[in-house]
């Protein structure tokens, strides 16, 4: 897909999906709560619906409404219907972490496979973990010494016992928040200690928070040690929670598409449906791009990014918003001066190596950058040179470079249509910003 360049300042408004991150917490703690939960402002995208058609092969009803973007999921209260299920999870990482600790709550024996891509995205650490609680999981291939448990994986599931356990933190935070979610259905409490320093932290406390809006208090000690107590999931009501229907928030790191485009075209971009006070750790993105010399202002339950004549380089630790990193890195070139991006080593077992990727297709571009094993730094680049960026199957490449084609007319996105992971419509979005808008403050 060729990306046609926009010679004008933007001035348009966009609406992105929910979050990935709240919809995939949202469908498994409604699973385990007692009676019925409606997602509202639900992501269908491919992630979503492997997690969704994952709990319907377990036993669950649960109704897909595609069209009012509306999952609709009758919980049991801890239990899981089917004794056994063979359940394909394509290269959603959430969905593997999630269901691994969710699957331990049966009684029988389930396996958990996925793309040939997800056979090498580690999730030992939480094997182990579980292992510790009395959690018999096993790796269907071969594990090599010095490599961690990949799925597939076998679970022979007897109930979750509960107990203290400890979990490396360094490579995904998706493993404490897989145990903390499950952890109110265990047969004793549970407590559980990082034993590294913890990688994308606002991640816990988004689930901490989800899980309080259901009614579960998880005690804590900074992110050092957690105690979740057995106390079934309540609908509560709250700002986020009324009756039995459960907002979902859109996807922060979706929008950071969007923020990122004025300040790489200039003009005013806005993303409605989401907040400065959202609890998705990826709304610091505008922090970053306020450092580099956009401003960014609220309005209305909507965010309004403008970028102005000169843009900075920075040096930045995004340790915390890893998502963001192929975002500031498309954005880099354009600067006056060099970005260095820090902290992101745990990227690179992601969709795919997204260091050793970005740094890669940067360079393809003609761009000078030098990778680093926790990131890279970028320099400035006054000419570009046309290329096909690879895309290796993640989603984010794609989105990221399609920004670089709104400025420079020479960039072609291969397999386009990996952005259905995450973001279906994004290069239709994307074209809205061609179109001037009337709506919003600064964008008359």
């Amino acid at each position: 897909m060729r990306i046609t360049s926009i010679s004008h300042p933007l001035n348009a408004a966009v609406r992105v999906p929910g979050s990935k991150s709240l919809t995939n917490r949202a469908l498994l703690i409604a699973a385990l709560a007692s009676g019925k939960t409606k997602l509202t402002n639900a992501l269908f995208s491919d992630d979503s619906k492997y997690f969704a058609q994952a709990l319907q092969e377990l036993g669950f009803d649960v109704q897909l409404d595609d069209t009012n973007s509306e999952m609709t999921v009758t919980g049991l209260g801890g239990r899981i219907p089917a004794a056994r299920a063979e359940l394909f999870i394509g290269n959603a990482g959430t969905a593997a972490r999630f269901l691994s600790a969710f699957l331990t709550l049966g009684h029988g024996e389930y396996v958990l496979n996925g793309e040939p891509r997800m056979r090498e995205r580690p999730i030992g650490d939480l094997v182990d973990a579980l292992g510790q609680l009395g959690c018999d999981i096993q790796p269907l291939q071969k594990v090599e010494s010095g490599q961690q448990v990949c799925p597939p994986v076998r679970i022979s599931a007897s109930g979750l016992k509960g107990g203290k356990t400890k979990i490396a933190g360094d490579i995904s935070s998706q493993f404490l928040s897989a145990l903390l979610m499950v952890a109110p259905y265990a047969q004793t409490p549970i407590e559980i200690e990082l034993t590294t320093e913890l990688n994308s932290k606002p991640y816990v406390d988004m689930t901490i928070a989800i899980m309080q809006d259901f009614g579960v208090e998880v005690q804590r000690d900074g992110y050092k040690a957690f105690t979740v107590p057995l106390t079934s999931y309540e609908l509560q009501d709250t700002q986020h929670v009324i009756r039995n229907s459960y907002l979902v928030e859109s996807d922060a790191s979706a929008a950071s598409y969007f923020f990122a485009a004025p300040a790489i075209c200039g003009g005013t971009v806005k993303v409605e449906n989401i907040s400065r006070n959202s609890v998705q750790g990826d709304i610091k993105f505008l922090d970053v791009l306020t450092q580099m010399g956009c401003t960014a202002e609220e309005t209305d339950h909507c965010l309004l990014v403008t970028g102005h004549s000169e843009l900075r380089g920075i040096d930045v630790d995004l340790r915390d918003l890893p998502d963001t990193a192929q975002t500031l890195a498309a954005i880099a070139p354009f600067a006056s001066t060099p970005t260095r991006i820090r902290g992101i080593a745990s990227a690179r077992h992601k969709e795919t190596d997204r260091v050793h990727a970005t740094c890669a297709e940067l360079a393809r571009l003609g761009v000078q950058v030098d990778e680093h094993e926790d990131g890279m730094t970028i320099y400035p680049c006054e000419t570009l040179q046309s290329a096909t960026i690879q895309t290796y199957n993640d989603h984010r490449m794609a989105m990221a470079f399609s920004l670089i084609g709104l400025r420079f007319d020479g960039v072609t996105i291969q397999n386009p249509s990996c952005v259905s992971k995450t973001f279906p419509n994004y290069f239709e979005v994307l074209d809205a910003l061609r179109v001037p808008s009337p709506i919003g403050r600064g964008l008359g």
